[in-house]
């Protein structure tokens, strides 16, 4: 099982990122997804996740109405679209499996929002 992680970077105040997350070792159509975020010194919370077939999406409701999460079966890969970002959403972002207990994690991309 193995997660790849991309698409963060430095952004400011109210810009918008787009994050993947590349699958594999695992049926990915069969599963959930989930991302998680982690602000140094903090504690890894949970963002986002989605239903195996896409068509449930559940949200933190500190990005609720910002953030929306999807998936693509046939390309093994769950994306998080992030608009109006806030400083506070600086954080390494990860994904893994819903519903896995102690699954594996990726090494994460980076979200820096600052001006």
């Amino acid at each position: 099982v193995q997660f790849v992680e991309s698409g963060g970077g430095l952004v400011q105040p109210g810009g918008s990122l787009r994050l993947s997350c590349a699958a594999s070792g695992f049926p990915f159509s069969s599963y959930g997804m989930n991302w998680y975020r982690q602000a140094p010194g903090k504690e890894r919370e949970f963002v986002a996740a989605i239903s195996w077939d896409g068509d449930n999406t559940y949200y933190a409701d500190s990005v609720k109405g910002r953030f929306i999460i999807s998936k693509d079966n046939a390309k093994s890969t769950v994306y998080l679209q992030m608009n109006r970002l806030k400083p506070e959403d600086t954080a390494v972002y990860y994904c893994n499996r819903a519903s896995v207990s102690g699954d594996y994690w990726g090494q994460g991309t980076q979200v820096i929002v600052s001006s």
